[in-house]
């Protein structure tokens, strides 16, 4: 426990990232000598998360669990044996729990000041200003696996499915895939460099560098795409920026202070992206071939109207679902990122368009599903 102790000081001691815009905000922030009269585990959960309550800090309880808990080598605080909750803790680790509610009264996501965070059950590295994935992003991942599990090419040869993720960030969409998916290969593609850095992290970490071929790219410069590996690709997915852009405003802190904006701005409608990623749907799919977004409660309508009055793309809108993860199964924790991540309360959509063969033409069976039909002579 003293080397786990010795570890993590370095860790918190050490540089913040350089070249950051949005910057480390806790860099002024000087140590200050453990709280008198605090030797428990439970007893510095109890005033950790009174002083969160005070200062307006969200999910103060389950912030102040989860930095006990890491402080103590544990990943929740349920998880830690009934031993340590009540054994007194070293000064050390006293002065690292400090130090990192300190950051969190600052309005840091607790997945940045943990440094690490699960994702579809892996340990994906966390720092700042990488978009921070949400629990409604596994249910995308979760779709996606449906939709493979129907797919011939889901007990087919090597290399199938071939996926391709637009802005993976910390890679944790690519990721899942790979793991649940042990014939795929993806192709991740991010215009920053954390994010390509950070995602080349953790395929490395989960030892699945080889299947996965990550690419610094702008999806908007068309030009880049003709350079792809691997050819036309069977999935596309994306959890692309879609917020409103008069919604910015409107985000925690937490958001605002800390994570990249340009993985959260959609532009004046949130389509800016999304409207890329089905303008180059001819380049990108096979026929037959799948893109899966996530997108904003306002957009399938918008989306619909957008492929309508653009035929030549072949692109069919085939399915719309609703993300339910905003309801807690009893006695599961809050994830503190769920109530900072959408301004008004909403959670997003889950939407899929999928590309036909040419020759062929689609009608409008419902404001969310489309049919396909035969070309008439």
């Amino acid at each position: 426990m003293e080397l786990w102790g010795r570890m993590l000081w370095a860790l918190l001691s050490g540089p913040g990232r350089g070249g950051s815009t949005l910057g480390w905000a806790f860099s002024s922030w000087q140590p200050q000598p453990p709280l008198a009269g605090l030797s428990s585990a439970t007893e510095l959960v109890s005033h950790w998360t009174r002083v969160f309550e005070k200062r307006g800090i969200p999910e103060a309880r389950e912030s102040s669990e989860y930095i006990v808990a890491h402080v103590l080598g544990a990943k929740t605080f349920q998880s830690l044996r009934p031993a340590l909750w009540t054994q007194p803790l070293t000064s050390q680790q006293l002065q690292c729990i400090q130090e990192l509610s300190s950051r969190r009264l600052q309005r840091m996501p607790v997945q940045y000041i943990l440094g690490e965070w699960d994702f579809q059950g892996l340990s994906l590295r966390m720092v700042p200003p990488v978009f921070i994935p949400r629990p409604e992003t596994e249910e995308l991942v979760e779709w996606v696996l449906e939709e493979v599990a129907q797919r011939s090419y889901a007990v087919g040869s090597p290399g199938s499915p071939l996926i391709l993720e637009v802005g993976c960030g910390s890679g944790a969409i690519s990721l899942s895939l790979l793991s649940q998916l042990p014939q795929s290969r993806v192709i991740a593609v991010d215009k920053g460099e954390a994010a390509i850095s950070l995602t080349h992290e953790n395929a490395q970490r989960l030892q699945l560098q080889d299947r996965i071929w990550i690419i610094h790219l702008d999806m908007t410069s068309e030009r880049s795409w003709t350079h792809l590996p691997w050819g036309p690709v069977d999935l596309v997915v994306s959890n692309p920026p879609y917020i409103f852009h008069q919604d910015m405003e409107q985000l925690a802190p937490e958001i605002r202070s800390y994570e990249d904006p340009a993985a959260l701005d959609g532009g004046e409608e949130g389509m800016d992206i999304i409207t890329h990623i089905l303008a180059l749907a001819p380049q990108l799919l096979k026929d037959s071939g799948s893109i899966f977004l996530e997108v904003d409660p306002r957009h399938p309508e918008l989306v619909s109207s957008w492929l309508q009055s653009r035929p030549e793309l072949y692109l069919n809108l085939v399915a719309v679902r609703k993300d339910f993860c905003g309801r807690h199964p009893p006695g599961q924790e809050a994830d503190p990122a769920e109530l900072q991540r959408r301004p008004s309360n909403q959670h997003p959509l889950f939407l899929t368009a999928q590309a036909f063969p040419r020759g062929l033409c689609h009608s409008e069976t419902s404001s969310m599903q489309t049919q396909l039909c035969p070309v008439r002579g």
